[in-house]
Order: C-alpha cells, then structure tokens, then sequence
C-alpha cells in the first residue's frame, strides 16, 4: 500500500508506551494523543509544497518560505480521530474540520458510514490520502 506511513520515531514510541500503561490516567491519555497527534502532523506535512515569499522584518525585506498550493483540511474518523485533532489544529491553526464516522459491519466485517460532514470549502481544500500507523 503506497500511502502506508509508519510512524516509529522514538518520541512517538516512548508516547504510546505511557499511553497503552493501564495505570495512565484520562487526563495523561488525552494529553499523549494530543502530543502524538502534533509528531503525527510534522511528519505527514513533510512533503507539503513551498513558495518564496517577501516577508518585512523589523530590519529589511527577508525572502522566506510559505506553504503553497490549496488550504488544509482535517478530517478525523469518529469517535478515535477526535482526540488527536486538538493536536493537529495546534501544528495548523488555519485548517478546516470535517468528520467522517464509520463502524464495521460485524457480519461483512466491511466499514459502514453513518457520518459524513465537511467544511463548505472542501472543494478548494488539498486533497491527500493518508494512511497512518503506529506500531
């Protein structure tokens, strides 16, 4: 699969020890999703697009670079996707939220959607298929 992305960095490792520890308590837990999230987001973001862009300084002009292309969306799959998009609008305060929920069929074993709301702008949102896990 092409869009697989393990993410085994060591920070993220060490996070999912102390999250899966049975004695982690609620507040703990959503704090190492968020965290995790953020680590998530700065690897999946690597190959964004950049422009050079004129910035004024204090000082002078400086040339520097700027994410091009299309805005960001994030679209979390209900209800395990929720607690990590804190994390990943910290990393990118200016996306847009959508919410996709799906469960499995316990007889197919197929996913069914019950849920599916994206921002008005989808249309004008990048588009990229991610696939993550974390061992």
């Amino acid at each position: 699969m092409s869009n697989l992305h393990v993410f085994d960095h060591p920070l993220i490792q060490h996070k999912l020890s102390i999250l899966r520890d049975k004695d982690t308590s609620s507040k703990l837990f959503r704090e190492l999703v968020s965290e995790i999230a953020m680590l998530m987001c700065y690897e999946a973001t690597r190959d964004l697009p950049l422009e050079d862009v004129d910035v004024e300084t204090p000082v002078a002009v400086a040339r520097c670079r700027h994410i091009a292309g299309k805005k960001l969306a994030v679209v979390p799959i209900l209800r395990a996707g929720l607690g990590m998009v804190e994390g990943m609008v910290a990393m990118m305060p200016n996306v847009k939220v959508g919410h996709v929920g799906l469960f499995r069929d316990p007889e197919t074993l197929e996913p069914v959607k019950y849920y599916f709301k994206m921002p008005p702008d989808i249309a004008e949102r990048e588009r990229q298929a991610r696939m993550s896990k974390t061992n």
